[in-house]
Parts: structure tokens; C-alpha cells; sequence
């Protein structure tokens, strides 16, 4: 099961974790021993071990696919049962390094052409 971090008081006084899970959520899914069926964006980037900003990353290249056909602008699911599959797949997690290292590669060096170009 997913750790999360400590609870914190939320505005209506009832603690939530930063999942926005309440804590009789926590409880119920501890006694199932295992995670539940839809993870958000955020839950699927801490299976991964990689930030929630990745996500988006590996769905646009095709390594990710959410649940269903969601609009652009809609919350995203992905299967909790496909991650788990996909992250023993060595072959699958060197693809995700490797899209995730060319995509911040190209936006670091898009920041540094932008930024020669604006001292010239």
C-alpha cells in the first residue's frame, strides 16, 4: 500500500492527508491491503516514484494511458492493476526514464536558448 504523508487539518476541521483522502479512507484501504482501483495522477506518479508534473509527460508519449476517454481539462485515472503490472517490466520503466529525461532535456534547453538569446 501507498504511504502518505502525516495528516493535516483541513478547512473543515476533519484531517485529510494530502491526497485529499479522509482518514477513515486510509483505514478502509488498509484493511484491504491494497490500493484502490483508480489512481489519481499524483497516486500513479508515486507508484512510479517519479513527480505528478511526469505524468502528463508519459501519457503524451504513449507509455501511460488513463482510464476511459477523460476531456483535456477532467481529473485522470489510471488502472492501479496496470501500473502495478507495468513496474515490474524493467524494459517499460528504461523507456519512462529515458521519455522523461528527453522531455526535461529539450525544456532545459529551450530555457537556455531563450535566455542566450535575450543577454545578446
Amino acid at each position: 500500500m501507498v504511504e502518505c504523508e502525516p495528516p493535516k487539518p483541513a478547512a473543515s476541521g476533519i484531517q485529510e492527508f494530502q491526497t485529499g483522502m479522509k482518514e477513515e479512507q486510509h483505514q478502509f484501504l488498509r484493511l484491504l491491503n491494497q490500493l484502490p482501483a483508480r489512481l489519481t495522477a499524483e497516486q500513479a506518479a508515486w507508484v512510479l516514484n517519479c513527480q505528478p508534473h511526469d505524468v502528463p509527460i508519459l501519457v503524451a508519449s504513449r507509455l501511460l494511458k488513463p482510464l476511459g476517454n477523460p476531456p483535456p481539462n477532467s481529473v485522470k485515472y489510471y488502472a492501479a492493476l496496470e501500473l502495478l503490472e507495468l513496474v515490474e517490466d524493467r524494459t517499460w520503466l528504461a523507456k519512462v526514464t529515458n521519455a522523461l529525461n528527453q522531455h526535461w532535456q529539450k525544456r532545459n534547453a529551450k530555457k537556455i536558448w531563450s535566455m542566450s538569446n535575450l543577454q545578446s
